[in-house]
């Protein structure tokens, strides 16, 4: 397969550099000069998809306001630029053979057109994408704010972990979703086990000029993921500026710097981040500090309209130093309330050091034609040790209110401890190359893609746990020596209740393409677009002690949209197509450690169906998007989930469904400012070994999401930001060695609102005279956040515990933050 994959790729090479040698031969006789420049808006943020024509031929700026455009040399030209929210422009131009003008303008906002409001380019709309305003996300509040903050609101996406940045999109887990910058697919760290230890993610907002998500049914230009697309552009600089965050969480500095030619620019950001205001309001006493930081930069250069140079670079390291002291929860009813105590001894520490770096080089061989070389290297080297004892006592809660000993455990009915150890140690390093290219024929555009990718793991994992039960050591489930204390003595030998021990070398070889072609077909009706493509994927697992297993599966996808020629402003879509996810590191290795590199790609077949609509309320743009969908998964991995770590069976031995509709209103409910609203109802389950459908970890059912944007009439500089979530009870996991199909229980519904109120003293600059000290900043705004306002008790997962008196296992809680206050200065100049 890697022989005929490899001269495959070697004549596509053949044939483009011919294709590309005859194009330069004929330009060669034609006499062409270059009109070149970037377009903005009032604001000075840049313009994506301004188009810039003459005679019925032209092109379109790009996510950063940037365009080329070839024109003829010695001749008398009119250039019009025109977008559907911007008024028309015009250039008349005659220029010499070779000329280069450069023209960039400011363009006005365009009159109101009533019954048409477009939010985002047309192509992401009939796509099913999602664009998320950048400004949104730097100011709307949330326990780990940023791009993620913002997903977890949008249809399909739902997290009940403020201190976590991953998320969960209809029914699938966190490794299921794609994550792009600049068309770069980026990693996370592997070991992590809770949102605790996550600190930062990879995206850093102050870097970002577009964000576009998509919950499924995405193009096979999209890799192979289950679930979700989430689609990152970084911004190209159109003059240098400074940005500045900092609050008790941490800070963040940016800088966006502009060549004077214009061909070289870049933006760098380093962040900081300390989440002991988070975690010390949690229940468990400790000595915490996680600390998280990292440097990040992204190049580009350009030495002429014919090539683009990036390079995108981070090195990053968390820090997570946790010594545990004393746990107190209270739960159960108010008839038979109960609580658990727990004294810790012993500490964990973690460190995970990512370092990150892609090139890419673009090709445009004209205005139809782009060819890209994308090569990209991830290196992670984490570990995490630990030795945590911890002393438990589980009893009846003291309500007598003028107790002294009052919240207390009145009567034991439980005592036992724990003893956990953990040496855990993994190197990955990944290497992608891939070569890409699109071309446009009048109304059609083929897309196509051929990449090579090396994994290679060394791992050690060293856990183990011992547990005391009222004075008796407890046995696995598993371990065939009888244990019948206290009634007859015990002779068998003491073992750990959980022993994984494993050491892996592995290396995953991968080849992956893809081809696809979109068109769109415009009648006196409707306009029709079409989207059809097929993606293949081979992988070869070998290492130490494993005979190589090879495997390849395709992936044909498709999308159909309708826009009726109505008054209102509709569009119709329908898309699908077979899913795979071929197994990464984590999938690979099943509970004991052990590699099983026979494992298969799991399979789903999406079918969505989308209604989007844009209209005008009090004279003000609003848009609903409504979606239905249903996916059939085979090949199904199961997996427990505890936190968020993820620990897979890695047989296939399970088939699953999920089903469930999404709907998003979004508009100016307060004029000039933008929020909306999500509902979502799901449903997913699955069944492992043909034993009956139960529901799977991630059964969120019903859920919904609110972020809303205010300011006072009065005073318009003070802004208020409301971020609000409720899902409905995640199952809530089972006891380890334990049957998931005998533990059903849900937790408890997520409820938090997130507030934050900011007062902006840059509101009214235009109105300032000159010399002002404010004039100097582009942005400065103070404010205050509190998250988790109402206080309410939120559980992650629970900690399993034994009941002498009734001999069963008891579901204590997790409980995450309470309400937290933070300080927030933000700067722009």
């Amino acid at each position: 397969m890697k022989l005929i994959l490899n001269f495959i790729l070697k004549i596509l090479k053949t044939i483009y550099f011919i294709f590309i040698g005859l194009i330069i031969g004929l330009q060669a006789y034609s006499q062409t000069a270059k009109v070149k420049g970037v377009i903005l808006d009032d604001l000075k943020n840049p313009i994506v998809g301004v188009n810039v024509s003459f005679d019925k031929k032209g092109t379109t700026t790009d996510n950063d306001g940037f365009y080329t455009l070839n024109v003829p040399a010695n001749q008398n030209l009119t250039i019009i630029y025109t977008h559907v929210s911007f008024k028309k422009a015009t250039l008349k131009v005659n220029l010499a053979n070779n000329e280069e003008l450069i023209h960039n303008f400011i363009m006005d906002m365009a009159n109101e057109i009533e019954g048409i409001v477009v939010y985002a380019g047309r192509s992401k709309r009939v796509e099913g994408v999602t664009a998320v305003d950048i400004q949104d996300i730097r100011r709307i509040p949330g326990g780990n704010a940023g791009v993620e903050n913002i997903i977890k609101t949008l249809g399909g996406a739902s997290s009940n972990n403020e201190l976590s940045t991953q998320y969960s999109v209809r029914g699938g887990n966190y490794d299921e979703n794609l994550v792009y910058v600049n068309e770069i697919e980026v990693y996370r760290p592997f070991l992590i086990r809770s949102g605790q230890q996550e600190g930062l993610s990879f995206v850093n907002t102050d870097l970002v000029s577009n964000v576009d998500f998509s919950a499924g049914g995405f193009q096979a230009k999209y890799g192979d993921k289950l679930s979700s697309v989430l689609d990152i552009t970084y911004k190209r600089p159109t003059e240098k500026q400074v940005s500045l965050e900092a609050s008790f969480l941490g800070g963040s500095l940016a800088y966006d710097w502009l060549s004077k030619n214009r061909k070289w620019s870049s933006v760098t950001g380093v962040r900081y981040r300390d989440n002991s205001l988070l975690v010390n309001s949690q229940e468990t006493e400790t000595n915490f500090r996680p600390r998280f930081a990292d440097v990040q930069s992204f190049w580009t250069f350009n030495p002429n309209d014919k090539w683009q140079f990036n390079f995108l670079g981070n090195l990053s390291q968390n820090r997570y130093d946790f010594q545990p002291l004393f746990r107190q929860t209270n739960f159960g009813s108010i008839d038979a309330p109960k609580a658990i105590q727990i004294r810790y001894q012993g500490q964990e520490q973690a460190r995970y050091t990512t370092m990150f770096g892609a090139f890419k080089a673009n090709y445009f061989l004209n205005n139809n034609t782009t060819i890209k070389s994308i090569t990209s290297v991830y290196h992670t080297a984490e570990q995490e040790y630990f030795d945590i004892y911890a002393r438990y006592s589980l009893g009846e809660v003291d309500t007598n209110l003028g107790s002294e000993t009052f919240g207390d455990i009145q009567f034991a009915r439980g005592i036992g401890s724990q003893l956990l150890h953990g040496r855990n140690d993994l190197d990955a390093l990944i290497i992608n190359q891939e070569i890409k290219a699109n071309h446009k024929i009048k109304h059609h555009q083929i897309d196509w893609a051929v990449k090579y990718t090396r994994e290679d793991f060394r791992d050690r994992l060293v856990e183990w746990e011992v547990i005391d039960s009222a004075g008796f050591n407890i046995n696995p489930p598993n371990f065939q020596v009888p244990n019948q204390q206290p009634y007859v003595p015990y002779v068998g030998p003491l073992v750990p209740f959980q022993n994984v021990r494993a050491t892996n070398f592995a290396t995953v070889d991968r080849f992956s393409g893809y081809v696809q072609w979109s068109s769109k077909t415009i009648t006196e009706k409707a306009e029709y677009y079409y989207n059809a493509g097929v993606r293949a994927n081979q992988w070869t697992v070998s290492g130490r002690g494993i005979n190589p297993v090879s495997q390849i599966v395709f992936s044909p996808r498709a999308q159909i949209a309708v826009k009726p020629n109505w008054k209102r402003d509709m569009l119709f879509r329908l898309s699908g197509g077979l899913y795979h996810q071929p197994p990464m590191y984590r999938e690979f290795r099943d509970f004991d450690g052990v590699l099983r590199p026979e494992t298969k790609a799991q399979q789903a077949v999406h079918i969505i169906g989308s209604h989007d609509y844009s209209f005008k309320w009090q004279k003000r743009p609003f848009k609903m998007v409504t979606e239905v969908y249903y996916k059939s998964l085979t090949n199904v991995n199961t997996y427990t989930l505890e936190n968020v770590r993820i620990r897979y069976r890695a047989d296939n031995l399970a088939t699953a469904y999920t089903y469930g509709a999404d709907l998003r209103i979004n508009g100016e409910f307060v004029p000039g400012t933008e929020s909306w609203i999500t509902l979502g109802y799901m449903k997913t389950e699955e069944n492992y070994n043909n034993r009956g459908f139960i529901a799977r970890p991630t059964d969120q059912r019903f859920r919904v999401a609110l972020l809303f944007q205010d300011y006072m009439p009065v005073i318009k500089n003070f802004k208020v930001y409301l971020n609000l979530v409720y899902n409905t009870g995640l199952p809530g996991g089972s006891p380890s060695y334990a049957d998931p199909y005998l533990f059903q229980d849900r937790l408890r519904d997520y409820k938090r609102a997130d507030i934050g109120m900011f007062y902006v003293f840059t509101e009214n600059n235009a109105k300032r005279r000159d010399g002002h000290w404010l004039k100097r900043f582009k942005e400065l705004s103070l404010g205050a956040e509190i998250f988790n306002a109402f206080n309410v008790q939120n559980a992650i997962s629970n900690t399993w515990v034994r009941d002498v008196e009734e001999k069963a296992m008891i579901p204590v809680p997790n409980f995450m933050t309470t309400r937290v206050f933070n300080v927030k200065l933000n700067a722009r100049f």
